[in-house]
This record gives C-alpha cells, structure tokens and sequence, in this order.
C-alpha cells in the first residue's frame, strides 16, 4: 500500500503480512535509491498494491520496475476517489489505456444495503444532489444540518459532533466521531475546528508549551510518518495519556508510544483533520463541514472521498450552496502525465 496505516489495514483485513511500496522496495534515504529495482526485481509470484488511487508516478514508476516477468499483479483503488498528492493519476490513466484488464467491484460490503451513505455516494458521483431522511427520523445513517455562514457551521459543527451525536445514536465523540474538512484555513477549516473541539473537551487537565504547540492529556492526535522503530504509521490515530516538561505519551488502539519533544513534529491534533490526510482510513461516524468559504477545495472526488470514509453515520454540516458547488464541480485540475497515451496500442512513446 502507499501508506503505513493502508498496509496495516490491509494486514489486518487479510491476515497476511503487507508494507508500504517504500519498504517493499527497500527505500534508503540516505541515498534517494531502492534496492529493488529492474536488476534486482521483487522475489514474488503474485503482487496485490491497494489503495492504488493514492500512488503518484514516480512511485509507481520504481514499483513496476521491480516487477520480475514471472509475477502477477493485482492493482485494487478507487479511481473515482482524491488522486495522490503527489504528481500523476497513475490507476485513472491505467484504465484509460485500455492495456490493463479492469473490472468494477460494484457489492458494497461496509453497510447494509439500505445504506443512505452507499445510495448517497453514488448519488453524488451521478452528479446528482443527496437524499435525506424525513425531520425526526434516527434510524437513518446520513443527515444534514443547515449553516450558511461559515461561523455557524463551525459551531454547529461543535454542536452535531458534542451533544446531537452522543444524544441520539450513543457514539462517544472524543474516539468515534471524525470531522473531516476540505482545508487547514477558515472558521470550518481544521486548525479552528481543532482549537473549538478541543475547547469543548473541556477538564482541567494542564497544557504544556511542546515545540511549535500547547499539548495535554485528552488530546487527540494523528501522527504524520511512517516510524517503524515505534511501529507507528502515517494516519495512526491516539490520544495523549499523560504529559510533562519531557515528553508525552499517545495511547494508540495497539500500544503506547512515548514522544520527546524534539519527536513532536510527527504529532498533529486530529478532532478534525483534512479530507487529503484520511485517505486509506475509515471512522464509525465523519463530519463534514462544506462553506462556500472552501471553494477552491470543492470538488465531487473530494466530497465523494469523504463520504465514503464513514462506516456507520454520516453528517453534512454547512450550506446546500457549498454543497451543490462540490457535486457540480467534476472535473478537476487536469493531471497530464502522458501515462495513458503511452500505454495505448500504437504508441511508440516507452511507458
């Protein structure tokens, strides 16, 4: 997978061992090469890459150079999803060739098949505006709460994830609720939405100045990198458990981790974190704030990635503007890698 906490997911959905391509490959980063490459190919008879979507070129490139004649392989990704932050599109311009044989898994398996989050996501990827259910109806898994302005979204953003949520379908907020946001910036972005989620939290437990931020017992936090000596992966999710002037420590679903405070820039605080960084991972319950104050980042494949991050409710918080804005806007700043027209019969461009 492209990332630690995708392979960890993949591990544990299939019992078998899986790794990052990085490390498959065997990345040094002291010399920017990998030891696995067209001259030392991957000892393998099958290879299965997942969350392929998330791949950009250049990783792609090395992956596929390390793949001996005598191997298989089988790519899995949403090509409807966020494309990798890094340059390319690699899985769009693979079925796009018309060279790779491609088939669409169509059995949603995550929810029940009256899902209003699975009817909702194809909805939106038709182009088509949500359905919600009637006012007062709680055995639905997708809602929508009303806030024109940017202000009084993000309260009720506090409101919906604090008090509606644990009232009505008994999650508990502070491990099983996850705002989602198209941007750092603004009174809906994650850096706010942090600072107010984290001010409803509420207690009297300490703060402690540690790096660049304020830090105390309670936090949620997402750490940023893969760190294989702590066993610790990009999109990890914990909280802080206790903290002092040398460090801290993050309880993680399987183990606590001790960090110094020159190791803090790994941490980021993660009531909310952006619709980018949750990609490869899923949350019992997401919230999405959607202002027009975003618009720059409303697109239907982020709107789409979003949704699909939920595995039991799902909630839009913020105007019915903003979000016919993401469902209408299909198409995206163009990736033009060259990958596809390559690939084509008739092309005598190398791949």
């Amino acid at each position: 997978s492209p990332t630690g906490r995708a392979a960890k997911r993949l591990s544990e959905a299939t019992g078998r061992q899986a790794s990052t391509v990085h490390r498959l490959l065997h990345f040094d980063p002291q010399t920017g090469a990998f030891a696995h490459d067209a001259k030392n190919p991957l000892a393998c008879d099958l290879l299965v890459v997942d969350e392929m979507s998330m791949l950009d070129v250049v990783i792609a490139h090395h992956l596929f150079k390390a793949i001996g004649p005598g191997t298989r392989v089988v790519l899995v990704g949403d090509p409807d999803q966020l494309p990798s932050v890094a340059p390319g599109n690699v899985l769009v311009d693979l079925i796009a060739s018309q060279r790779v044989s491609t088939f669409r898994l169509t059995q949603i398996h995550r929810q029940g098949r009256g899902s209003l989050i699975v009817a909702n996501a194809h909805r939106v990827l038709a182009g088509q505006a949500p359905e919600f259910p009637g006012r007062g109806d709680l055995s639905a898994d997708f809602y929508f709460f009303s806030a024109d302005e940017p202000r009084r979204c993000a309260e009720r953003v506090v409101e919906v994830v604090t008090e509606r949520i644990p009232r009505s379908f008994g999650f508990d907020w502070t491990t099983s609720v996850q705002v989602l946001a198209p941007m750092y910036k603004g009174e809906c972005g994650v850096d706010a939405l942090n600072e107010r989620l984290r001010a409803a939290l509420g207690g009297k437990t300490e703060e402690f100045r540690l790096g660049a931020r304020s830090w105390r017992a309670g936090d949620r936090v997402i750490h940023t990198r893969n760190d294989y000596e702590k066993e610790v992966f990009n999109g990890d999710m914990g909280r802080i458990v206790s903290i002092d002037e040398e460090g801290l420590q993050v309880r993680f679903p399987e183990r606590t981790v001790a960090y110094t405070p020159e190791e803090l820039g790994d941490l980021q605080p993660a009531f909310a974190i952006t619709v980018h960084r949750s990609q490869g991972s899923e949350y019992d319950v997401v919230v999405i704030p959607l202002v027009a104050q975003h618009f720059l980042m409303l697109q239907r494949n982020l709107l789409y990635t979003a949704m699909t991050r939920a595995r039991k409710l799902l909630v839009l918080v913020g105007s019915e503007r903003a979000l016919q804005l993401a469902i209408d806007n299909a198409e995206p700043a163009a990736r033009v890698s060259g990958l596809a027209r390559r690939l084509k019969p008739g092309s005598s461009a190398p791949a």
